[in-house]
């Protein structure tokens, strides 16, 4: 039985959300339906394509082989569909619609001032800005569950995006001001040897980083707290109990409060960049092309 575009679109959606959730209850919840809305949404799909797109039991069992190729092309579909919708859209009524940004929790302050600049100029323009891993960020590129990321573009390798360099990271040990090294000038990577740590869990790149760095320095790290949170990394170094090294300019954002201090840390001669990137899919969106015209002039070198 033939299929209207737009309802084919909305069965794509459910399709991807329920890919996303893997679980049927939640993907409903997600996309604001009923249970039973979204089970006979697939079911549609299905028989519109004519293979079995999930395993179903009791639960949702996964996606079948077919279900596997069918989603790369859904995402796909939606992508561009979005995109399609925006352009039109802009050329009527200037940029208007969602920014999906996903964020290493590092820079999350330069995605908040990224995000404030462009919202002035084009008002019109909703962000949602999600803190995300590395790998995450370019999981969420390619499955088109992201408009744009910014995270390191030099450590680890990135695949097929479009990159803007908007600055470096310089670290800074974050202790209690009561600690010893509370009035020191700089810090000496090597002085950490043995002192209780709060780290990033390894899962973040910026771990793997400051563990790369402690190994060039012939030092074994004794953490005692790992969190993927850096408000709890800081809450951790308020408490007195340990001491933690992050990027400077988020942490002088959020170590102002009384108790804390900032300590440089003696420069590696390694810097790694934090920069924008893009999915590198051909034409860009409008607002895509605006968005990095503006991190250009904002993050510019002085």
């Amino acid at each position: 039985m033939p299929v209207s575009f737009p309802i084919m679109i909305d069965k794509l959606d459910m399709f991807i959300a329920l890919s996303r959730e893997a679980h049927f209850g939640r993907a409903a919840e997600r996309l604001n339906i009923s249970q039973p809305t979204l089970s006979a949404g697939i079911k549609q799909l299905e028989e519109q394509l004519g293979v079995q797109l999930v395993y179903r039991g009791s639960r949702f069992g996964g996606l079948t082989p077919e279900g596997q190729t069918a989603l790369v092309w859904a995402q796909r579909i939606v992508g561009n569909t979005r995109q399609l919708r925006e352009e039109m859209r802009s050329g009527r009524h200037g940029l208007a619609g969602e920014m999906r940004l996903a964020v290493i929790p590092t820079a999350l302050t330069w995605a908040a001032e990224l995000a404030t600049s462009f919202s002035a100029l084009h008002p019109k323009v909703h962000f949602t800005i999600l803190s995300r891993s590395s790998r995450e960020i370019l999981h969420q590129l390619e499955s088109f569950d992201a408009d744009a990321g910014i995270t390191y573009l030099d450590n680890e390798p990135l695949g097929r995006v479009d990159t803007l360099r908007l600055g470096e990271e310089r670290y800074v040990l974050v202790c209690a001001d009561t600690s010893d090294l509370a009035r020191r000038a700089c810090v000496g990577w090597g002085e950490l040897a043995g002192r209780p740590l709060a780290l990033l869990t390894p899962d973040m790149q910026n771990r793997r980083i400051l563990n790369q760095i402690f190994a060039d320095h012939g030092v074994t790290p004794a953490t005692t707290i790992e969190t993927n949170s850096i408000i709890a990394l800081v809450a951790s170094v308020a408490s007195g109990g340990c001491v933690t090294v992050l990027p400077g300019t988020i942490t002088r954002f959020l170590a102002g409060g009384e108790g804390v201090v900032t300590v440089p840390m003696e420069v590696t001669g390694a810097e790694h960049g934090i920069g924008l990137v893009l999915p590198h899919r051909g034409a860009r969106t409008p607002m895509l092309d605006a968005f990095l015209a503006e991190a250009g002039k904002l993050f510019a070198p002085v």
